[in-house]
């Protein structure tokens, strides 16, 4: 009787780590996010506010010449049309998605 009430007890805390184990990997995933999101953000910050040109052009060479390789789904392009050449399909989704964006802020001032 013993016996099994500790293995129903291992079992438990098997079940325990598990979930817990779960949770950091979520955890972890978040501020992964988190940490890209942020990193994004100071970096287009900069590139809208900065004073200082050479800096700017700099980083926009740089990101003209990363972000192509890096960008592997059409609609993540479409999401820099300053920093990518885009396909005339790609143009067109950009145009597209700015109307509905103009449509949409247009109802919610009226």
């Amino acid at each position: 009787m013993a016996k099994r009430s500790i293995e129903e007890r291992l079992a438990q805390l098997d079940a325990q780590r598990k979930t817990l184990q779960a949770t950091l990997g979520r955890q972890e995933r978040a501020n992964d996010t988190r940490r890209k999101v942020l990193l994004g953000a100071l970096v287009l910050q900069r590139l809208e506010t900065s004073k200082d040109a050479e800096f700017v052009d700099r980083v926009r060479a740089w990101l003209k010449r990363e972000l192509p390789g890096f960008l592997t789904r059409d609609g993540d392009r479409t999401l820099f049309p300053d920093l990518i050449e885009l396909s005339a399909g790609e143009k067109a989704a950009v145009a597209a998605s700015q109307v509905m964006a103009d449509s949409a802020a247009a109802g919610e001032r009226a």
